[in-house]
């Protein structure tokens, strides 16, 4: 008996068809875009780095190429890893040069992640998905030129405030804008050698802490803030995540300072503040060698270095929201085990986050710790010891700058080989443009159609 169809169902089918076709055409033409907007910031890192190392370069503060490139790459990605050993020597206009680098990385990846991303991923493309703006990538203007005068305003005055508060605590205006360039773009190039603690004023210590951790907030949220809804601040999820971590690590390393270092509870309180917010915050700035902490704090600034900040911020890391969205599927698993029926979405602020992005976090996750043991082996293959190996991936890949050992905040890179500042260099970049974008561009079959 053959099967009747009407016309009307016809319609239907070719209508639903067609819907489907224009779907995937916008999910194909979104990831041409965002392909070809990873090869234009691969080539954007690369031509930036090498125009800007050239003032370090024929100025003779740098003395070779493969140092001045790091410091330079070090400085536009934010990660504030550097190979100098003699700070102060270098002129007020390069040790300016030095912090702009920094101030200019920072803004551009906030520009980027918050009014730039959106765009592809609404066409489909979820590389980054929870990197933009949030789960549902709410766009805080429609007008790109709009959001950037905002984020630009609220990028300007967090640096003026900190500066003016800096000045009240005795830095001179010159120190003082080099520091809040460094801590706004959580950056970590400091005008001295020894970093903060140069002045040692604990004053001068939680004002650059608080600016850390307000610098790796969503923009975003000071946008919505702008626009009149404040409880959006007091709400988000992420932010909640994020500073109980920054809370909980501060707390367990003070006890450790307290009783096993024996420092006083205002000392250990402050430097466990500081050095939590800048390996969480993807700064760099230091205050004190965790080198000489208990074995038991080097794990927990591990978790801080892979945490980073929020997304949508300045910093660095993995990013909470990635991390929250990880523990919530990890938590519906254990559900689903208990009630195999059950449909258990993730709900990052009371919405639900689709599949396609859970499994995409998933995915970066993995890819984000298998990069690194690859990272660590290569530089263990090139004689780098094996503390000082994984700090340094973790520390390049998350953009955070200090690692351990001879790498620890006490010391600069300048000891590693050069193959391992090359590598490392090119870490830095990786990991500032989240991993996909520039590493797609390395996988053969990528090339095998264009």
């Amino acid at each position: 008996m053959e099967e009747y169809i009407s016309d009307n169902s016809l319609y239907i089918r070719s209508k639903n068809n067609s819907m489907i076709n224009r779907k995937m055409i916008g999910r194909v033409l979104g990831m041409l875009l965002f392909i070809e907007l990873g090869m234009f910031l691969l080539c954007a890192g690369v031509s930036f780095t090498s125009f800007g190392m050239l003032p370090f370069y024929f100025s003779g503060s740098i003395d070779t190429i493969t140092n001045a490139f790091f410091e330079t790459m070090s400085g536009f990605t934010t990660t504030g890893a550097t190979i100098l050993d003699d700070i102060e020597s270098l002129s007020h206009g390069m040790l300016f040069w030095r912090s702009l680098t920094q101030w200019i990385g920072g803004l551009g990846i906030v520009f980027f992640t918050i009014a730039i991303l959106p765009i592809f991923t609404t066409g489909g493309v979820q590389l980054f998905s929870a990197e933009s703006t949030g789960v549902t990538h709410d766009r805080t203007h429609p007008k790109i030129n709009v959001m950037a005068k905002w984020l630009w305003t609220i990028y300007l005055v967090l640096t003026i405030s900190e500066t003016v508060l800096l000045m009240f605590g005795g830095m001179s205006l010159f120190d003082a804008i080099c520091q809040s360039f460094a801590t706004t773009a959580t950056g970590g190039y400091s005008t001295k050698q020894n970093s903060i603690s140069y002045w040692n004023s604990p004053y001068i210590e939680y004002v650059v802490a608080i600016f850390m951790i307000v610098s790796s907030i969503n923009f975003s949220l000071f946008l919505m803030c702008l626009k009149g809804k404040v409880s959006r601040l007091f709400k988000d999820e992420e932010l909640h995540w994020f500073l109980a971590s920054v809370g909980i690590l501060t707390f367990l390393i003070t006890l450790a300072l307290v009783f096993q270092n024996h420092y006083d509870w205002e000392l250990a309180f402050r430097k466990a503040l500081f050095q939590v917010s800048t390996v969480h915050t993807s700064c760099g700035f230091a205050t004190d060698d965790y080198n000489m902490w208990p074995p038991f704090t080097w794990l927990l600034l591990f978790i801080a270095m892979l945490s980073g900040g929020c997304t949508g911020s300045t910093s660095g890391g993995i990013k909470n929201m990635r991390l929250l969205i990880v523990a919530r599927a990890i938590r519906n698993e254990f559900k689903h085990l208990l009630h195999p029926n059950a449909v258990l979405p993730v709900r990052i602020n009371k919405q639900t986050v689709s599949s396609s992005i859970v499994t995409t976090v998933l995915i970066f996750f993995a890819f984000y710790l298998v990069l690194i043991l690859i990272g660590w082996t290569v530089l263990l293959f090139w004689g780098v010891g094996f503390t000082e190996s994984v700090s340094t991936v973790i520390s390049s890949i998350g953009n955070v700058g200090p690692g351990l050992g001879t790498c620890g905040p006490a010391f600069s890179w300048n000891s590693l080989p050069d193959p391992a500042k090359w590598i490392l260099s090119f870490l830095m970049l990786v990991g500032r443009l989240e991993l996909f974008s520039v590493l797609l561009l390395f996988y053969p079959g990528f090339w095998k159609n264009r």
